[in-house]
């Protein structure tokens, strides 16, 4: 992407991000927890990531509303309507992940 203009890559990467957005949308069943032992980030990463880049800019973007951007809707609602209690096992893989980063 080295050839591209800064514009014309700083658009792809947004449109990339909106898609991925939109895929996480339409896959309500990825826990984060999932998320969080298989790639090591979840919704809440992303949304923690557009606060750290507005702030980086000087722009004013507050977690709640980067949440919402993320989820599509309150954290809270998408949590009482999509979120399940993490099971056992999931939370075992969660604690192995974690402690493999610590070796690392």
């Amino acid at each position: 992407m080295q050839h591209l203009d800064d514009t014309t890559r700083t658009e792809l990467e947004a449109a990339a991000f909106r898609r991925l957005l939109e895929h996480l949308d339409a896959n309500k069943d990825v826990q984060n927890i999932d998320l969080m032992i298989l790639a090591d980030f979840c919704r809440n990463c992303l949304s923690k990531w557009l606060v750290a880049a507005a702030d980086e800019r000087g722009a004013e973007l507050d977690y709640d509303a980067a949440r919402e951007y993320v989820y599509g809707m309150p954290y809270g609602e998408w949590k009482d309507k999509y979120q399940t209690p993490a099971t056992p096992e999931q939370l075992a893989a969660l604690e192995a992940r974690n402690k493999s980063k610590e070796r690392a």
